[in-house]
């Protein structure tokens, strides 16, 4: 249920291309409002930065494989998100993760030697326009407050994947992953309504973990994200009533 894409290119992302001056000089962003870009997925990436905002509206998960990530359910179906509707709106209220909030653009390596990462962005957003007022660059071809801001966003989204890739080879060393599954018993139901597919943390294994290792845990602050992730799979009833607004509640 929690796999990661399967394309090279990241999820959302159809065609990069660099931002330049000599390509995008008289170029702007327009505001965007429709997210529908993110209607057809059930499970988005977040950084462990999010973990706090995120358990209040989303179950944390981990995708299954070495390189693990910790992915925000919005969804219990294949391609459904629940909190974008038929107008793109996100539902009014709820946290809308970074990533999301990134698109269209991001840092890449525009070769794969290359030593640092560049701005890019996602040509087929319709966000990067020539018509639009608010310029990516100034008229002496430097990157405007706006692209800076950009730029900005995107290297602290890295940097919170690099925490975040430390939480997963920790958890990895740790050995406190385990095959997820959720089980939903609501009134009316003749079967419990399971999910699968998915990683989660060992709950036994956690409280049998070495002393030393709990204080490593308390001290870097890892043990407060394992809990945000196990408190947020309370909300996986949250999401199946959202799926099934007409069946009856517990």
């Amino acid at each position: 249920m929690a796999s990661q894409p399967a394309a090279q290119l990241p999820l959302f992302y159809k065609n990069l291309v660099p931002l330049t001056s000599d390509l995008h000089l008289g170029h702007g962003i327009q505001q965007r409002t429709d997210l529908s870009f993110a209607r057809a997925t059930h499970a988005i990436p977040v950084t462990v930065d999010e973990f706090v905002m995120c358990q209040r509206h989303f179950p944390i998960v981990f995708s299954d494989g070495a390189d693990g990530v910790p992915l925000a359910l919005v969804g219990l179906k294949e391609n459904e998100n629940l909190f974008v509707d038929e107008a793109g709106q996100w539902k009014a209220g709820v946290y809308v993760p970074a990533y999301v909030r990134r698109h269209p653009f991001m840092l890449a390596r525009l070769t794969p030697d290359a030593d640092v990462l560049s701005l890019v962005f996602d040509d087929g957003a319709g966000v990067v326009t020539e018509d639009a007022a608010d310029k990516l660059f100034d008229a002496e071809k430097q990157p405007s407050d706006t692209t800076k801001g950009i730029l900005q966003f995107c290297e602290q989204f890295e940097q919170a994947i690099g925490r975040t890739r430390s939480f997963m080879e920790e958890l990895g060393k740790l050995g406190l992953l385990m095959d997820g599954q959720a089980q939903i018993q609501n009134p009316g139901m003749a079967e419990p309504a399971t999910f699968a597919g998915f990683k989660m943390v060992d709950e036994k294994k956690l409280q049998n973990i070495r002393g030393d290792q709990a204080r490593k845990m308390v001290q870097n602050g890892m043990l407060g994200l394992v809990y945000a992730h196990l408190f947020s799979l309370s909300q996986m009833r949250e999401l199946f009533g959202m799926m099934n607004p007409d069946a009856p509640q517990a």
